[in-house]
């Protein structure tokens, strides 16, 4: 495989020795996947990092991001917080423990269930959202800073493209052919 820039990445060397190892490898295939799963590596590190600089974790984190996409009052159930983060309701209870006791949620009575329960981010917890996510998109403005605008919007593109191959085939099931 040769690279079209005249910088090397690491994967480069990766790809020239499975090469010999496995001469029918598709080396394009490859190093897009191999690429894209370093990246991805690297990005959720710097946000792992971001995160606790502000003392939540990852699951912390989407908690308070599902809250924030809720909208204003920015409040959920449990069971939806939960169905949506993929959680048991255990997991989900101990995750908004954690968070009430940081002070970012608090719960309140769910005034369409006397017996519901609602969580709602704090002023805190919204400071500390926004805040978070201002210090992550200034470390991937950095990262993204060695392409122009016009290349980002391409990279953007064809990152869709795969991502709507991957969700069409999620939709069709395991048995779908390649378009």
């Amino acid at each position: 495989m040769e690279s079209t820039t005249q910088e090397r990445d690491h994967i480069d060397g990766f790809l020239e020795a499975i090469h010999v190892v496995l001469p029918n490898l598709d080396l394009e295939v490859e190093g897009i996947v191999d690429r894209i799963g370093g990246l991805s590596r690297r990005l959720h590190r710097t946000l792992d990092e971001t995160l606790a600089e502000f003392g939540l974790d990852s699951g912390e984190y989407k908690a308070l991001c599902t809250l924030a996409q809720s909208g204003d009052p920015f409040r959920s159930t449990p069971g939806k917080l939960g169905k949506h983060m993929e959680l048991s309701s255990g997991a989900m209870t101990n995750r908004i423990d954690r968070l009430e006791q940081a002070g970012l949620v608090r719960r309140r009575p769910d005034p369409n269930d006397r017996r519901g329960v609602l969580v709602e981010m704090t002023e805190k917890g919204r400071e500390t959202y926004e805040r978070a996510v201002g210090v992550q998109a200034k470390k991937e403005e950095l990262v993204t800073s060695a392409l122009d605008n016009a290349e980002k919007k391409q990279l953007n593109d064809l990152l869709r493209r795969l991502m709507l191959e991957f969700e069409r085939r999620e939709q069709a099931g395991p048995t779908a052919k390649p378009r």
